[in-house]
C-alpha cells in the first residue's frame, strides 16, 4: 500500500510498519531498494520493554539542524537498527503494519517469534531486499 507523507506519520504514531522505500542516496553494492521495520510509538519505545529490547534511548538536545519535511523525509526508530533513520517518501511502501497501541502484545509476539531468532546474516538480508 503507497501512502503519502502525512498519512504515513500518522500511521507510524500506533504502529510498528515494515516499509520498502528507495535509498536518496545510491549505495555502491547495494540495492536501490531498502525494507526496514520501524516506528514512532512512544509508548512502545519508552516502555521498559521499548528501552531494554530494541535500546531505545531518547532524543536530546537541539533536533534536526533542517526540516525533513522539506525533503519528504519522516525520521523514524529502526528496529533493526536501533536509532533513527530518515524514510524517503518520494517513494515508499507499506509492506505490513503490526498494531502496537493501546497494547503492544501483538508486537511483542511478533518479535519474540520472527525477529528476535534472526541472525546478523538475515536481518540484513530483509533489509536489503
Amino acid at each position: 500500500m503507497r501512502l503519502g507523507r502525512d498519512a504515513l506519520a500518522l500511521m507510524l504514531l500506533q504502529n510498528v510498519i515494515e516499509l520498502k522505500f528507495r535509498r536518496r542516496i545510491n549505495k555502491p553494492g547495494f540495492n536501490d531498494y531498502r525494507r526496514m521495520l520501524c516506528t514512532n510509538d512512544s509508548g512502545l519505545l519508552m516502555s521498559k520493554l521499548g528501552r531494554e529490547i530494541l535500546n531505545y534511548d531518547p532524543p536530546i538536545g537541539p533536533g534536526l539542524p533542517y526540516d525533513p519535511r522539506t525533503k519528504n523525509l519522516i525520521p523514524v526508530y529502526d528496529i533493526f537498527m536501533q536509532n533513527y533513520r530518515m524514510v524517503n517518501c518520494n517513494d515508499v511502501e507499506v509492506v505490513s503494519v503490526i498494531k502496537t497501541s493501546p497494547d503492544p502484545k501483538e508486537f511483542w509476539k511478533y518479535f519474540n517469534e520472527k525477529i528476535y531468532p534472526m541472525s546478523a546474516t538475515q536481518k540484513a538480508m530483509f533489509m536489503d531486499k
